[in-house]
Parts: structure tokens; C-alpha cells; sequence
């Protein structure tokens, strides 16, 4: 089962959903249905940390996302 990662065009957010077939997507924010379906990144954990396949997003650390950057 895939999950995929959207942009709602209506209010800008991004959302993942689980998607079925032909499955109409819309925004679980406004329930707008105009969505840009997005590249989708992963990571994963060794002994040496995480790797991500976007490199990492922030200058001070090398997490692959962090929430005080914002990235």
C-alpha cells in the first residue's frame, strides 16, 4: 500500500495519504482537492547514523530534517 506525499495548491500544506487505485486525493486540512503530488525522499539508519537520500538540510547538524531549522 503506497503512501504518497502531496501539496495541497488550495492552502499550501503538505500531507501524506494512503492511496487506493484511482483513489481521489484531497487535503485533510481544507478538503481541497487540487494537489501537486510531491518526490518523495527516505532515509535510513546505520551504525555510522542516518543517511538521507536529500543529504542533509540544516548547516549546523547533519540530521536530515530537524525542527529548529525548520527544514
Amino acid at each position: 500500500m503506497p503512501i504518497f506525499e502531496y501539496r495541497c495548491m488550495k492552502c499550501d500544506k503538505d500531507f501524506e495519504v494512503l492511496v487506493f487505485g484511482d483513489q481521489e486525493v484531497s487535503c485533510p486540512t481544507c478538503q481541497g482537492t487540487k494537489v501537486k503530488k510531491l518526490l518523495s525522499t527516505f532515509s535510513h539508519k546505520s551504525d555510522s547514523g542516518f543517511t538521507s537520500s536529500q543529504g542533509s538540510s540544516c548547516g549546523s547538524c547533519g540530521a536530515p530534517s530537524c525542527s529548529s531549522c525548520g527544514s
